[in-house]
């Protein structure tokens, strides 16, 4: 979720001010808010914890809840989606419990979120079906804005193109009617990432430049990297690759700066990917290889099963076929997992090159 403001900074400085005073709860957890959303979650996780721990001791039930919400969004941002699951399902119950409506909304948000990133769309399109009316109820106009964008992506993500564009662009003005700027540079950069996919290239451009300053002006470094990634993969698409790895390898070191790790595998991925296409496959390889055990550490199994595709890819056209045929195995068994719609061209690639290589060790 995003702060009413987008200054970030001045909410970092004034907690930090107040604390100077001596320890105070509320200061304590305004600072893991305004760090987290900065791009900052190690600092942003210590002053959680040392807010939680003090409303526990005053039995504060509802900030408590609060607080655990927020720390279990620092553990998604890392990629730790089981971690921020089980703060995310400790918050719940205690925001039923107090009454906190808006609070519910935003955990039911972020727990739809989490499912998203483990590939189980339905799922969270469930939590998010549960958080809108909530958020509509209280009036929460940018928790409204933030589940809109969520469901969008979701749809975008089953290929459902316009479906998407319908609910990015009913959070678009939300975001602009309250002045939240780190919100309205998510919806751009998400209404960007549909004309990408829809092929209108230049749209698409239009909309991640208009996203990426607002990005910078709040601080949203990780919001950065990844609008960076995605004005990459536009150049890479149009097919000037060099331009594209520019992008990419200033969206890396960022990615990085702020513990994004799927972030930072994602720009791995495609820096490998403009490698491949550029025809230099053992550069290529290097970066999926260290994508590879990121993704696995962060548990996106449907990106990791792309990832593998590409190294399969590789490991076929130098004719190393145990280690393609090996790779594909592990595709195959990921698309079912996930219900990737490429379970059948993949589990027919896998034959392909089976039957090869047995074609290849008759022939020896």
């Amino acid at each position: 979720m995003w702060l009413p403001r987008s200054r970030f900074a001045d909410v970092a400085a004034l907690a930090t001010a107040t604390l100077t005073l001596g320890p105070d709860a509320g200061s304590f957890y305004h600072l893991g808010v305004a760090q987290s959303s900065t791009g900052q979650p190690r600092p942003a996780l210590a002053n959680y914890e040392q807010a939680l721990h003090r409303y526990r001791e005053a039995g504060d039930r509802g900030n408590e809840g609060t607080t655990l919400s927020g720390i279990g969004g620092v553990h998604a941002g890392l990629g730790d989606r089981q971690q921020a699951l089980t703060y995310y399902q400790q918050a719940l119950p205690i925001q039923r419990e107090v009454g906190n409506r808006a609070g519910e909304a935003i955990t039911l948000n972020n727990i739809g979120l989490v499912h998203d990133g483990l590939g189980d769309r339905e799922q969270a399109l469930a939590y998010y079906r549960q958080a809108l009316p909530i958020a509509r109820e209280v009036g929460n106009r940018p928790g409204e804005a933030a589940t809109l964008n969520n469901i969008g992506l979701v749809h975008n993500g089953l290929g459902d193109r316009e479906q998407a564009l319908d609910y990015f662009q009913q959070a678009l003005p939300i975001t602009r009617e309250v002045g939240d700027r780190a919100g309205e540079a998510i919806t751009l950069n998400n209404i960007g990432g549909v004309h990408d996919g829809l092929g209108d290239r230049e749209q698409a451009l239009a909309y991640y430049r208009q996203a990426l300053p607002i990005r910078r002006e709040v601080g949203d470094r990780a919001g950065e990297a990844a609008t960076l990634n995605n004005i990459g993969l536009v150049h890479d698409n149009l097919g000037d690759r060099e331009q594209a790895l520019d992008y990419f390898q200033r969206a890396l070191p960022i990615a990085r700066e702020v513990g994004e790790r799927a972030g930072e595998a994602a720009t791995l991925n495609n820096i490998g990917l403009v490698h491949d296409n550029l025809g230099d496959r053992q550069q290529a390889l290097d970066y999926y290889q260290q994508a590879l055990p990121i993704l696995r550490e962060v548990g996106d199994r449907a990106v990791e099963a792309t990832t593998r595709f590409n190294i399969a890819m590789i490991h076929w056209a130098a004719r190393d076929l145990d280690l393609a045929v090996g790779e594909l195995e592990i595709v195959v068994d990921l698309d079912r997992q996930v219900g990737y719609p490429d379970l059948e061209s993949d589990t027919a690639m896998l034959e392909q090159v089976r039957q090869e290589r047995a074609r290849s060790r008759k022939a020896t």
